[in-house]
């Protein structure tokens, strides 16, 4: 085309040819335009396309290459040079984008590719995505069923009913055409195929442990997929039925050492059972992993119901066995609490039966003592009258320990005076030993204070107790007796490691020791000094008089008082020191009132006789009634005697000036209240005296309540009357 000369004429071109070459180059121009406008859509359409500019450039190749073929359609006929020019013009603009166009391509054809690139790349992604999704759709799955499977699983705690709703839900869940499981025996070298979904094998065939299948599903946590003819796997007749795939998984079993279930195998290992899952006959069905990853988890749900339900079980067991004992140790207890109300009724009655004849015998023993005996009836009556003592302390005694150990003594707390009492210890000892031609002394240390608070009786009786068998058991020699307030270094004892003493301000410790020179102790006798009824074979207490149980209250006493007690001693022959401790109170003075009793009363009044005094005893024992006005005669008193309360209140006057009542009488307490509502005046109203077998606080408490001025433990003796009158008259102001 470019010989062609566009100013001459051309020899004619063929027609035809011709003819399609104009044709040609117009649907060329006409697509070449059409290009641009889809390209310019395209640009305009797409928001992320990043080479808009190179579009605009290809556009623009394209359009000059159309309108080249364009102008192309007038060089098939003559033409004219600017139609030639034109052309060649068209042709150069076309030569330099198409140039530029490739040029450019160089550049971004390698972005192309790795944009390429990345679209394979993200492709693949989306097809990893989409297998995840597949999977996470099926775990969905899986955990659907895991729940609602531990739902019914653990919807009870009965382990029967938890093992066949797993059977029973696993074979609806996975389409199963059996599923069962087998259970370790007791021996442990069995398995005893315990439940079954089909139920179509009897319950209770047993296969060994120990066979290499079962081994192999026991060494792995997972299921494991076995042989249809396997002993555990042989569930169902096949009857010509080609087998389905059969997995069997282990479910661990809980530790049953601690629980000792009453059915359940002994199991001090770890031990498993076996759940075997088959299949259905005649199916290309396949286990899929979710299926197998579904049965494991089921496995350990129930491995985890079955141990609640085995502490549910043995909970629940050792619950029934917590009432059983609960009512066992009840009715133990309604037994003892009629067990000790029935012995404190008879030791009330035994108390009240004993100590009247003990108070007619002391009572008219004294009275035969003060008249005129020959030295042989003296001696007859002096021996009666220690026996009787001794046998009224034995009464104490016995009495004593009875409420300490039901726990229903307490101690009568209040202010006294420390050294008087000492005094009058030493008082009532130093006759005894004389006889014995012992030298009893007393030390009370300086810093020891006068008065204190605690229960002056107790005190009383345990250090008698304890100087009574310093003077018992020494047949010659002396008795020290030292008192003094326990400094804090010397209150810890090791001999008692439960003994914790604490100093306050308020109280103190009193010390107490008793040391003699009689026949000491065998080391071997030291377990046994203080237990009731026990005596030491070595010291010769035959003759002592002795009941085994003044150390036995002592040591209770003590511990009443937050004290200890024990005894010292270098062996048989070389004497015994008695140390005790006891916890009193920090008082300045004695400012409590007590009813006047026979340990507290003086016993050197200057009052022997009481001329014209008028008594009224009113008691319903006739001879005790007897004895008692026997001993008020003797000591001058005008007597009327009366055998009832109603007798009481017709009979008594302004003119009585001491009214003795039995308030052991069912009406004692009330004719003594009666007594003062009668005789509202304080000085026509004769003073009340309590004559009763039992001394203790609820007693004296009763008898503050309805005003009684005085309390009299029977038996009495010609000096205890006298005393209790002397003191009642010589504080007749005391309530």
């Amino acid at each position: 085309m470019e010989s062609c000369n566009c100013i001459e004429p051309q020899l004619p071109p063929d027609e035809l040819l011709s003819k399609y070459q104009y044709i040609s180059d117009f649907f060329i121009a006409l697509a070449y335009f059409s290009i641009p406008l889809e390209l310019i859509y395209f640009v305009k359409k797409s928001a992320v396309f990043p080479y808009r500019w190179v579009l605009v450039q290809f556009g623009a190749f394209i359009v000059l290459c159309g309108a080249t073929h364009l102008i192309n359609l007038w060089t098939f006929t003559i033409h004219s040079r600017t139609v030639a020019i034109v052309m060649t013009t068209a042709k150069i603009l076309t030569a330099v984008v198409s140039c530029a166009t490739a040029l450019m391509l160089v550049h971004i054809i390698p972005d192309l590719l790795s944009v390429k690139t990345r679209e394979l790349f993200l492709k693949n992604k989306a097809a990893e995505l989409d297998r995840e999704m597949g999977l996470i759709r099926t775990q969905e799955e899986t955990g659907r069923h895991v729940r609602m499977l531990t739902h019914e699983i653990r919807s009870t705690l009965d382990r029967h009913t938890i093992l066949k709703t797993t059977l029973v839900e696993l074979g609806r869940t996975l389409s199963l055409e059996e599923c069962a499981l087998w259970m370790p025996t007791r021996t442990g070298l069995e398995l005893q195929l315990a439940y079954t979904l089909r139920q179509q094998n009897p319950v209770g065939y047993t296969v060994p442990i120990h066979l290499p299948v079962i081994n192999q599903v026991f060494s792995s946590n997972r299921a494991v997929k076995i042989s249809p003819n396997s002993p555990v796997a042989r569930l169902r007749p096949l009857a010509g039925k080609y087998p389905g795939e059969v997995v069997a998984v282990r479910v661990p079993l809980l530790h049953l050492s601690n629980f000792q279930i009453n059915d359940w195998p002994e199991l001090s290992t770890k031990r498993y059972a076996l759940m075997v899952l088959m299949l259905p006959s005649d199916s290309a069905r396949q286990w899929h992993t979710y299926e197998l990853e579904l049965v494991e988890v089921v496995a350990d749900q129930v491995a985890v119901a079955l141990s609640h339900a085995a502490i549910l079980e043995e909970s629940m067991r050792a619950r029934d066995l917590l009432m059983e004992q609960n009512v066992a140790l009840d009715l133990a207890r309604r037994e003892a609490e009629t067990a000790i109300r029935a012995r404190n009724d008879f030791l009330a009655v035994m108390n009240h039966e004993m100590r009247t004849p003990m108070h007619a015998i002391i009572a008219l023993s004294s009275l035969l003592q003060e008249t005129e005996l020959t030295p042989e009836q003296r001696l007859m009556v002096e021996t009666i009258l220690k026996s009787s003592n001794l046998l009224a302390t034995l009464i104490n005694d016995v009495l004593d320990l009875s409420r300490l150990e039901d726990g229903s003594l307490q101690l009568d707390l209040g202010s006294f005076n420390l050294h008087s009492a000492f005094r009058e210890v030493i008082n009532l000892i130093r006759p005894i030993a004389s006889v014995k031609k012992l030298v009893v002394t007393l030390h009370l240390a300086p810093d020891l204070p006068e008065y204190a608070s605690g229960d002056e009786k107790r005190l009383m009786q345990t250090l008698l107790n304890v100087v009574g068998n310093a003077v018992k058991f020494s047949k010659e020699g002396s008795i020290s007796i030292t008192a003094f307030v326990a400094k804090a270094e010397s209150l810890r004892d090791p001999r008692a490691p439960d003994f914790f003493p604490v100093p306050s301000d308020n109280h103190f410790f009193l010390r107490v020791q008793v040391k003699d020179t009689g026949s000491g102790i065998n080391p071997q006798d030291y377990p046994k000094l203080f237990t009731k009824f026990a005596q030491s074979q070595s010291l010769p207490t035959k003759n002592s008089g002795g009941s085994g149980l003044g150390l036995a209250i002592c040591k209770r006493f003590v511990n009443l008082m937050d004290g200890h007690i024990w005894l010292e001693s270098e062996g048989l022959g070389k004497g015994c020191t008695a140390i005790f401790m006891v916890k009193l109170g920090v008082t300045e003075c004695c400012t409590e009132s007590k009813l006047p009793a026979a340990t507290n009363a003086s016993m050197n009044h200057a009052q022997t006789a009481f001329p014209g005094l008028k008594v009224m005893v009113m008691d319903d024992n006739g001879v005790s009634r007897m004895v008692t006005k026997g001993l008020l005669v003797h000591l001058g008193c005008n007597v009327t005697t009366v055998s009832s309360g109603d007798e009481c209140l017709r009979l008594i006057s302004q003119d009585h000036h001491v009214v003795f009542i039995d308030v052991c009488m069912y009406d004692g307490y009330e004719v003594a209240l009666r007594v003062h509502e009668k005789l509202t005046k304080r000085h026509e109203r004769p003073l009340t005296v309590a004559l009763t077998a039992n001394s203790d606080k609820a007693t004296k408490d009763h008898c503050r309540r309805v005003g009684v001025n005085g309390v009299v433990l029977k038996p009495v003796s010609v000096d205890k009357m006298r005393s209790v009158l002397s003191d009642l008259l010589e504080h007749r102001n005391l309530v």
